[in-house]
């Protein structure tokens, strides 16, 4: 049941449970390290997404099996090599990024402390400290210049200290969206080296295609603060609607070429 259907006694009890001090302890060293899940969610949403819209414009145009499985393969790997890389290089460049304002931020702190001391006044009493308190705040913040870098890291640049290791983002990401983009194209993969066992691969297609996309969502509404049920029909009428629309084009394609 959702925390938030519970009774107020209910939820205060599993809140008071999260605020012990171990369990505060462990959440925040938690929070330190990245997590790939959401490389992976997405990963798997535009690869499902993409490949799906592929087999549906070649089915709408009514080309063989053969071909639909040379252009969802082919679309499969190349466009998930092409997600991977832009992955990389986009994470690349924001811990580029990062570091670079940290080298910045370090010089400026070395050349003139009291401006950056002003800076670090000016933050926290934006933040409601007065009087002695902000000045004892500045005080031990300053006294520790790796503390005081990343206070103005956070607080000044909006940046985030516990960035996503550039090549393991892009790992995940390529393969999320080969192992997941590969569901829309399975049936005629599976009648090509077994048979004809599904008799309408296209049908099959778009049924197991729909239950990923679903599941997909589920997932995703774990980032997006949805329940899982509208976060996954979210995701099916997105994605479905892509599909739509690349077999109608595919429809009209097949009419041009006649």
């Amino acid at each position: 049941m959702p925390e938030e259907n519970l009774s107020d006694a209910q939820q205060r009890t599993i809140i008071e449970a999260a605020h012990t001090q171990e369990s505060i302890r462990k959440r925040l060293q938690n929070n330190a390290a990245h997590s790939y899940l959401k490389d992976l969610v997405y990963g798997a949403v535009d690869g499902t997404v993409t490949t799906f819209a592929v087999v549906s414009g070649v089915a709408g145009a009514q080309l063989s099996p053969s071909i639909i499985i040379i252009m969802g393969l082919a679309n499969l790997l190349a466009d998930g090599f092409s997600m991977a890389v832009s992955n990389y290089l986009g994470t690349r460049t924001e811990n580029e990024l990062l570091e670079k304002t940290r080298a910045e931020e370090l010089r400026q702190i070395r050349l003139y402390p009291e401006g950056e001391k002003e800076e670090i006044r000016q933050i926290f009493a934006g933040k409601g400290f007065t009087g002695e308190h902000l000045e004892k705040a500045v005080d031990i913040i300053t006294a520790n210049p790796s503390l005081w870098t990343n206070t103005m890291l956070q607080e000044e640049h909006n940046l985030s200290l516990y960035g996503a290791t550039a090549w393991k983002a892009a790992l995940a990401t390529f393969i999320a969206f080969v192992l997941i983009g590969i569901i829309p194209v399975f049936p005629f993969l599976w009648n090509w080296g077994f048979g004809e066992n599904f008799r309408q691969p296209f049908v099959w297609s778009s049924i197991l295609t729909g239950f990923a996309f679903f599941g997909i969502g589920s997932v995703k509404s774990r980032f997006v603060g949805k329940t899982w049920y509208s976060s996954g029909l979210e995701t099916l009428l997105l994605g479905g609607g892509a599909a739509v629309l690349a077999y109608l084009v595919g429809i009209l394609l097949k009419g041009i070429g006649e």
